[in-house]
């Protein structure tokens, strides 16, 4: 007989990860191995446990969940990964599919279902919550281009445009291009509304 599932969890609210980690305890087959509060943590936590699922939250200081399933894929490419959210948009599903997360779920689960669906992903299924999928079907594809996407991102913090085009590696010329091409095609008078609109759809 196979030992329990190892689990990951990370969620920047304490009260949530551990009052979830108690739940989940509770269940035979599954272990809680590791917990974290933040994008870097989990990935540290990670590769200090292997676990066999990383259930991560959506919004985390650091790095979000996304950009931490992208990184376990390819550090550790056995861990499959769940993601939970409160306030998921559109954009957010279609980013993490394409990050290689096996589940997509909204916080409202009971813990009993979330060890349901933690089974299905650790078998290599995958899981999405039908109201997030036909809402992102709906919402359509974004406008915006990688690199479009990634210097609206770095825009975010109301950084200078010098300071963005240091750290995308462009122009500055190129970085007030891609901002003005982002704004354009989200009919947003200037970047930050552009951040905005982008942020509300899940496409940054």
């Amino acid at each position: 007989m196979s030992g329990p599932v190892w689990l990951l969890l990370a969620d920047d609210e304490h009260l949530i990860r551990g009052a979830l980690a108690a739940l989940l305890s509770l269940e035979d087959d599954l272990q809680v191995v590791a917990e974290a509060a933040s994008g870097p943590e989990a990935l540290a936590m990670a590769r200090a446990h292997t676990p066999d699922v990383a259930v991560l939250d959506l919004e985390m200081p650091g790095a979000d969940g996304v950009k931490v399933a992208t990184a376990l894929r390819a550090e550790l490419p056995g861990c499959q990964v769940l993601i939970v959210t409160g306030h998921a948009r559109p954009g957010h599903l279609k980013r993490a599919l394409a990050a290689g997360v096996r589940g997509f779920v909204p916080k409202t689960l009971s813990a009993r279902r979330l060890a349901e669906i933690i089974r299905t992903v650790h078998a290599g299924n995958r899981y999405v919550d039908p109201e997030l999928a036909a809402d992102a079907i709906s919402a359509g594809d974004s406008p915006l281009t990688a690199r479009e996407a990634e210097v609206l991102e770095l825009a975010a913090d109301g950084a200078p445009v010098a300071e963005i085009a240091e750290r995308a590696a462009l122009s500055p010329g190129t970085v007030r291009n891609y901002l003005s091409s982002a704004a354009t095609k989200l009919g947003a008078e200037n970047r930050h509304t552009a951040v905005r609109l982008a942020r509300e759809r899940g496409w940054v």
